[in-house]
């Protein structure tokens, strides 16, 4: 196929990599730097260096922007996209995008099935990109009434590049988990280092400090427009978290040792079944 892939971060870029690596699909890279464009085709990311003119060729596009900036971009170069194509995302929220994307969808003729990429790291830029970014890793799909058949494209585009298993799921269960499993950690990470102990942490820290620290090195403007636009899960989770940890606040507070082990050894518990 002729893969469009719009964005050349690290999500991007690493897509451009894998599929240059493991498929033999003709990769077109769309990016708003005209330098990381031409780095990439230098580096044999991409084949070609595409314009928006250049969707009109593509069978899958790949949108690896901020979840707003992917709606824009599709609202402004929709009529680009080649009939019957296939277009996905990559980002972090489906609730809000969804809709947007299907109702675009309806409009300009092509298909859009919503994914996210269970994979990333602390830094940004195609200069961090990785072909083997997304080996073994998740991949989500939300259909958003795309038919069956886009959904195995998709699906096996990624297999492609190396995911291990592909989640289906609703936009709604996918922002409510998201926030469990990746919002939640990355606010409590920028609450842990904001304490005025931590320039001092050198010598006193271990495992658990980096750890708990790791993805306090955070993309502000990205994580703020997912936190925002994820709002209600998000809330619902740092509730059920500031519940817990005031739990166990107060049994330290009136000096229960009994209840703070009870406190402690439920964590235990539910760490221990769940085996990882």
């Amino acid at each position: 196929m002729n893969i469009a892939v719009v964005g050349l971060g690290i999500i991007g870029g690493s897509f451009a990599k894998a599929l240059k690596k493991y498929t033999n699909h003709y990769v077109i890279g769309l990016n708003r730097t005209k330098e990381t464009l031409a780095k990439a085709l230098e580096q044999g990311a991409i084949d070609e260096a595409g314009s928006e003119e250049s969707l009109a060729k593509a069978d899958l596009v790949i949108l690896c922007l901020y979840p707003a900036a992917a709606v824009s971009f599709v609202e402004k170069y929709g009529k680009f996209i080649k009939k019957g194509a296939v277009v996905t995302d990559a980002s972090g929220i489906k609730r809000e995008i969804c809709p947007k994307m299907t109702a675009l969808a309806e409009e300009y003729g092509f298909s859009f099935v919503g994914s996210h990429p269970m994979a990333g790291k602390e830094k940004n830029g195609f200069d961090v990109s990785d072909p083997d970014l997304y080996k073994g890793a998740s991949y989500i799909i939300t259909p958003c009434k795309a038919d069956e058949e886009s959904v195995k494209l998709v699906s096996g585009v990624a297999l492609e590049i190396g995911f291990g298993q592909i989640k289906i799921t609703t936009p709604e269960e996918h922002d409510r988990m998201i926030a469990f499993t990746s919002q939640l950690p990355h606010v409590l990470a920028c609450a842990y280092v904001s304490s005025p102990s931590c320039p001092n942490h050198k010598g006193f820290s271990a495992g658990s400090y980096r750890d708990v620290s790791r993805v306090a090195n955070i993309n502000s403007e990205l994580w703020s427009e997912l936190f925002l636009e994820n709002r209600e899960p998000l809330m619902t989770e740092l509730d059920i978290l500031i519940d817990n940890i005031n739990l166990i606040k107060d049994a330290i507070n009136r000096k229960d040792r009994e209840e703070l082990k009870a406190l402690l050894e439920k964590g235990h518990k539910v760490k221990e079944a769940l085996g990882e």
